[in-house]
């Protein structure tokens, strides 16, 4: 797919826009005064494949602690702020990479101005947000009520606020927990400005139903082409944020990393417990970086033929099981040993 070209950003090690790859987001739940926990969670979130991850910075202490944080961390680490704009400054003397400012609500143009002075030093990227919550009552009141418009309006304007202080080391995120609201005002700041898009589907709800949300509004932002780094808002473990952001990407085939699992649905034909068996393949396979299909089928018959596109799969039959490559079956064995059997070939494809 063609992708929109954005000017390029870089946040800590890591460069988004252009056509670098899209980068993946997450935000820690902990209390960021509390090291030892925020860098515990960064590092599980790291491990998950998080690139960029966002800490709140709600007090002086928490700022400060992004100091020791930052000693144990690999990835780059986004300062959220709101309110004030004392903390963003502490936070980018504290070794932030990003800090994350709504306008909006930090204050005057003296206190922006105080910001930006300070990223400016530094040449630290801020991302402006502003989402549906926090629309300005000038446009709510004009637009009757929340629109995509609305919400392109008033980020560009925020942007604009710091572009005439001579800054424009910038990143816009525009989020509602609207999916169609979320794919209009994307497609229309995509024509509207050039800097890096941060796209998300802000509150989508609990790990089942924000997953569903997400992947239908993110996916088909990033569909059409639109998008340079996208945080998943799920309510619960952060990693798990990131792991749906793994899946949206590899569905669309943006990232080749890590292994793609397909498996079918079954039907009346299948005489294998092929629900578990698939669970326990996806634990499998999340153990392994390979960039290869694999298919889980419960079907000893149509299987292989079915998945035939697949690089590595198993299927069920009625006691017995196939291990088959390529749509072609290399072993026949019991089913009991399907899943031995997948993993030894795993391990042998990475040797």
């Amino acid at each position: 797919m063609d992708r929109r070209k954005a000017k390029e950003v870089r946040i800590g090690r890591v460069v988004i826009g252009g056509d670098k790859p899209i980068a993946i987001q997450s935000m820690t739940n902990t209390r960021t005064e509390d090291v030892d926990a925020t860098a515990a969670q960064i590092t599980a979130l790291e491990n998950a494949g998080c690139e960029i991850v966002r800490a709140t910075v709600p007090t002086p202490e928490a700022a400060r602690a992004l100091s020791e944080i930052k000693k144990r961390i690999r990835i780059p680490l986004v300062a959220d702020i709101h309110f004030d704009y004392r903390l963003a400054i502490a936070a980018m003397e504290n070794g932030a990479d990003k800090v994350r400012i709504n306008p909006g609500n930090i204050g005057s143009r003296d206190r922006i101005r105080a910001v930006v002075d300070c990223a400016r030093e530094r040449n630290i990227p801020l991302r402006v947000g502003v989402n549906s919550g926090s629309l300005e009552k000038e446009f709510l009141e004009r637009d009757g009520g929340v629109t995509a418009v609305g919400l392109v309006d008033s980020a560009l304007r925020q942007a604009a606020y710091i572009e005439e202080l001579g800054y424009d080391n910038l990143v816009i995120s525009i989020k509602s927990s609207r999916v169609p609201l979320s794919i209009e005002a994307h497609r229309l700041i995509a024509g509207r400005c050039d800097y890096p898009l941060h796209v998300g589907i802000t509150e989508a709800g609990t790990v089942y139903r924000g997953t569903i949300k997400s992947a239908v509004g993110i996916g088909t932002i990033l569909a059409e082409g639109i998008g340079d780094t996208i945080r998943v808002s799920l309510t619960g473990d952060p990693c798990e944020e990131v792991r749906a952001a793994r899946r949206i990407l590899t569905g669309l085939e943006l990232r080749k990393e890590g292994i793609e699992l397909v498996s079918c649905p079954t039907c009346g034909r299948t005489k294998i417990d092929l629900i578990s068996l698939a669970g326990e393949a996806e634990k499998l396979i999340e153990q392994y970086s390979l960039p290869i299909k694999v298919a889980v089928m419960g079907c000893a018959v149509n299987g292989p033929g079915e998945a035939r596109e697949a690089d590595l799969g198993i299927a069920g039959g009625d006691g017995v099981g196939l291990l088959f490559r390529k749509g072609e079956i290399i072993r026949k064995l019991p089913e009991d040993q399907l899943l031995a059997a997948l993993k030894e070939e795993l391990d042998h494809w990475i040797r």
